[in-house]
């Protein structure tokens, strides 16, 4: 069996909670008065969520959906698959989507365009962590946590094959090809 990779801390526990405060507070302002749907791409958002809603002490749904673009590996492969749908309407409702990393933005890109099909009454994008300097599909992010750097992110709920989710960090590995 081959050893895996050393994580390397980006962003301790404490600076994570201080950026997911910043984050709930810019969309409680915005929502206020509001009943947003939370959409959830599975599997790498689940803990960024549920630590957002924690903070948010607002009316609203949570749903995810569930995409594929990698596979087994470290790049993406430009083909995204629905591999979970949702269940809930998305027509005439504010929908926040909830991600944990941009990187191509290949699967935001076909994610907000399929929810745009559904015709909701607004459409934002908030996301833990955006690494433009691999984008190939342009994205906008309405609420953003941390830019990092174009190396292999995971930790707090992000994962490289599976591993490394449990990480109450945000740290990148080294992945040999």
């Amino acid at each position: 069996m081959s050893s895996q990779p050393k994580p390397h801390i980006l962003f301790r526990r404490e600076e994570i909670e201080t950026t997911v405060k910043r984050l709930a507070a810019e969309i409680k302002k915005d929502y206020q008065g509001k009943h947003p749907l939370l959409i959830g791409i599975l599997k790498g958002s689940f803990m960024f969520m549920a630590d957002l809603i924690r903070l948010l002490n607002l009316p609203l749904e949570v749903e995810f959906i569930r995409l594929s673009s990698y596979g087994g590996g470290k790049e993406s492969s430009g083909r995204i698959k629905v591999m979970q749908g949702l269940r809930s309407e998305v027509k005439g409702r504010d929908v926040l989507v909830i991600e944990d990393i941009v990187d191509t933005g290949l699967t935001i890109s076909f994610l907000l365009d399929y929810l745009q099909e559904r015709k909701p009454d607004s459409l934002k994008l908030c996301a833990l962590t955006d690494k433009p300097s691999r984008r190939q599909a342009p994205v906008t992010i309405d609420y953003l946590g941390f830019t990092v750097p174009n190396k292999f992110i995971v930790g707090y709920g992000i994962d490289w094959d599976e591993k490394f989710r449990y990480l109450p960090d945000i740290c990148f590995v080294e992945v040999k090809d």
